[in-house]
């Protein structure tokens, strides 16, 4: 009996861990293969720090830990560098929205020009008939739908990906949670069974971000406004260091009231917040340019503008081939240019647009890039 060939996303993590166990359990033919997307000797902050503090880089780490994966499941592993493709499908992308003024998320240009495309391809080339990942996704018929474990769902950040590109995919954690995943890590004693999930920006992983980001973009510090009054209450250390609906670290002082960030403008290098109030956060429309729209948009939809944030029913006011503008009349909070905004039909995720104006009350909001 044929049996088809799957190569499995191996990242040294539990998920794609238990992912590869499932599929060779099911009785594919597994192999892994392990992609390196980012140089840490490009982190600058690693070169010439006396305080600097890393054994192994956790890249390198990673790579280890999905040897040994393999080696206890009985599979091989692949390797393939994607370093150069990384830096210029995805990170020059989210440098040059930083510089904008905008909030840009790095993960969807991964998965839709690194994850699906070249890492696809490179399978392919190794014999794959199909790949597998471990998100937290179902996919059936080349349609994307929500996870069993709505906690751990990643559609949001899978929706920039064509319905191509879902072609021969297998997300085999789609029906489970993560607890599940753990224990099935455990009782089959693979060594990532206890290992910490990564979070935040792959390329940025531990490091402080602003630290991080000054190796690339240079600190231009500037006016915090208040938008309310137009005073000027602080210095800023540059916009790149803040997102909309920041409460932390905004760098005023002397104040016990709570302070939003609300706006930026690029032109004139003012970063707008609000005191004690979010009454500046909320807006009830946006356009979105970017489209990738995998089918027709039904009349009754919802909407996610974060991956944490809440979804919530939309109507579309225009649509064309390169914009869209929806409204959201229960309004929404901290609705960000550079996000994206995806789509769905109950548990199908339909695509996304990215975001580009924010409305309220029919007005543009002036004081958001």
């Amino acid at each position: 009996m044929f049996m088809k060939k799957v190569i499995v996303g191996i990242s040294g993590g539990v998920d794609s861990a238990v992912a590869a166990l499932l599929l060779k359990k099911t009785g594919y033919d597994v192999e892994g293969l392990f992609m390196r997307n980012w140089d840490s000797m490009l982190n600058n902050d690693t070169l010439g720090n006396p305080n600097f503090q890393e054994n192994i880089c956790p890249q390198e780490q990673d790579y280890n830990d999905a040897l040994k994966t393999c080696e206890i499941l009985g599979i091989k592993l692949h390797r393939v560098d994607f370093i150069k493709e990384y830096w210029d499908y995805v990170f020059t992308y989210f440098l040059e929205e930083l510089k904008k003024g905008r909030t840009p998320n790095p993960d969807l240009l991964c998965n839709k020009f690194i994850k699906f495309d070249l890492f696809k391809k490179e399978a392919k080339r190794l014999g794959a008939d199909l790949i597998a990942t471990g998100h937290y996704a179902k996919v059936k018929d080349n349609t994307l739908y929500k996870a069993k474990d709505q906690n751990k769902d990643q559609t949001y950040f899978l929706a920039d990906i064509t319905k191509d590109q879902l072609k021969d995919v297998l997300f085999p954690l789609g029906d489970l949670t993560k607890p599940e995943v753990r224990k099935i890590a455990l009782e089959n004693n693979l060594n990532v069974a206890t290992k910490k999930d990564s979070t935040g920006i792959c390329f940025i992983g531990e490091r402080h971000y602003q630290e991080f980001i000054k190796n690339y973009l240079k600190p231009n510090p500037g006016p915090i406004i208040n938008v309310s009054t137009g005073e000027v209450i602080g210095t800023h250390t540059g916009l790149m260091n803040y997102t909309i609906g920041q409460r932390r670290n905004v760098g005023l002082s002397g104040d016990t009231e709570r302070h939003y960030v609300c706006g930026k403008n690029v032109e004139k290098n003012i970063l707008y917040v609000e005191i004690g109030s979010d009454e500046y956060l909320y807006s009830d429309a946006c356009t979105l340019d970017n489209l990738n729209i995998m089918r027709e948009l039904p009349k009754n939809l919802t909407a996610k503008f974060r991956y944490r944030g809440e979804e919530v029913p939309i109507i579309i006011e225009s649509i064309t081939e390169s914009e869209i503008k929806i409204k959201y009349p229960s309004k929404a909070k901290s609705v960000t240019p550079g996000q994206a905004c995806v789509f769905y039909d109950k548990d199908e995720c339909l695509g996304c647009g990215f975001i580009k104006d924010v409305y309220k009350d029919g007005q543009k909001l002036w004081y958001l890039c």
